[in-house]
Order: C-alpha cells, then structure tokens, then sequence
C-alpha cells in the first residue's frame, strides 16, 4: 500500500494545494457578501427599540375575591351571546332517509 503512495506522490503536479486565481475571486466574493451582511444587521438592530416594555398598564387585577364577583358592563350581554347557536353554523340536512349520490 505504501508502494501505491510514493507513486502517486512522484507523479503529483507541482501546483497541487496552490490556490489560483478562482480561489481569490471566491474569498473576495465571501467577503464582500459578509460586508453587506454586517451592515444590513447594523441597520436593523438600529430600529429596535430601547426597551421593549408596554407603554401602558395591562389590565388590572383584582385585590380581593369580592371584586371577582361585580357584574361588569356588557356580562349579560357576553353571557347570552356564548349560549346562543353560531351565527356562521352551515345549514342542518334533516334528511336522513336519502342516502344521497354516495350511496
């Protein structure tokens, strides 16, 4: 096997592992793209804002169990609305004795 290794090795071209000129136009290439990638990271971490806490208060949450328990405005109305039947619901077929084109 050794044998077969200093063959190829006395008959290997002399600009074996030598970068020509396409290696130069790929290193220039890499760097001009990571250039453009820097800057464009730059503009955008530029537009993030300092904080990113809310300007306002959340809602607020109740101190005691008895405050729970106050009718809010428009609870009724909310609470009639989640009983009733979906507004969008597809039409019922009560027609169950047709067994239609499926067979």
């Amino acid at each position: 096997m050794t044998d077969a290794f200093a063959v190829l090795a006395g008959q290997a071209p002399e600009d074996v592992g030598k970068s020509g000129p396409l290696g130069l136009l790929l290193t220039v290439v890499l760097l001009i793209a990571v250039f453009l990638l820097v800057r464009s990271m730059s503009k955008h971490l530029k537009r993030i804002p300092a904080s990113f806490d809310p300007a306002e208060r959340g809602p607020q949450v109740p101190d005691t169990p008895e405050e729970l328990f106050q009718p809010q405005p428009g609870g009724q109305l909310l609470d009639e609305l989640r009983r009733a039947p979906l507004a969008i619901e597809p039409p019922r077929d009560d027609r169950r004795d047709d067994p239609g084109p499926r067979g």
